[in-house]
């Protein structure tokens, strides 16, 4: 299984707005790929600005290619997140997933 992290941050006050946004865009778009098994969302508000870190996981690369196009560490961006976001990486962070066993 592959991990793929991005990361964002919005004006505080925007934070929610953008999740929203998020929830028709991306993460509509993640659940709608074949091979994807799921996304989790981390949010830190620090004073006026609020981080996002979105892992989603993969069965494979070529399932995240699915998603991303041929250039996978490439961030791929939706229209209005111009209007969100204040700060932004250009590209992701691709990891493998070690199994972890249960004691």
């Amino acid at each position: 299984m592959i991990a793929r992290i991005w990361r964002g941050a919005t004006k505080a006050d925007r934070a929610h707005d953008y999740l929203e946004y998020l929830r028709g865009t991306g993460l509509a778009d993640y659940a709608a790929t074949p091979g994807n098994h799921g996304v989790q969302v981390l949010m830190r508000t620090q004073g006026e600005r609020t981080d996002f870190t979105l892992i989603t996981y993969w069965d494979s690369l070529d399932a995240v290619k699915q998603f991303a196009g041929d250039e996978p560490e490439v961030a791929r961006f939706y229209p209005e997140d111009d209007d969100y976001l204040i700060d932004r990486e250009l590209t992701v962070e691709h990891h493998d997933v070690a199994p972890v066993e249960r004691g």
